[in-house]
Order: C-alpha cells, then structure tokens, then sequence
C-alpha cells in the first residue's frame, strides 16, 4: 500500500525510440523537432520516466528527435 505509485510501465531507450519514430512516420512531429516535443503525446505521469531515461542515456530535452532516433533505414531507395 504505498502512496507514491510509479508507473509499472518500462520505458527503455528502444521503447522511447520505436515511439519517436512512430510519431514522424505519421507526420505528427518533424525529425528536426526537439525532443521534449514528445511531451506533448505523452502523458505527464509517465513523462517523467521517459526524462529521467533519457537523461541516464545521455539525451538532452533540447536535442533533435533524429539524434534519438538515429538513420532511418528505406527500403524502397
């Protein structure tokens, strides 16, 4: 019975990333975009797990959302 609950939910780097290049792919943010843009897709509650990954992982707010999800890859070039 704790009082101060914490989202169960895991958000690992490959997890931020794989939604990050969902939300370009569909057009909802650019890829030159900062990254706590995501913030606004995201709730607050888990928000904050998302930060504190990115921060372990060495991700500023301020970077591009391409520098978090690196080089795509196009099949059909």
């Amino acid at each position: 019975m704790s009082v101060n609950t914490v989202p169960s939910i895991n958000y690992s780097l490959d997890v931020i990333q794989d939604e990050a290049r969902r939300l370009v792919q569909k057009g909802v943010v650019s890829r030159q975009q900062p990254i706590y843009t995501l913030c606004q897709y995201i709730p607050a509650r888990e928000w904050v797990c998302i930060e504190c990954e990115l921060e372990k992982c060495e991700f500023l707010l301020r970077d591009r959302i391409a520098d978090l999800i690196g080089r795509e890859v196009w099949e059909n070039d």
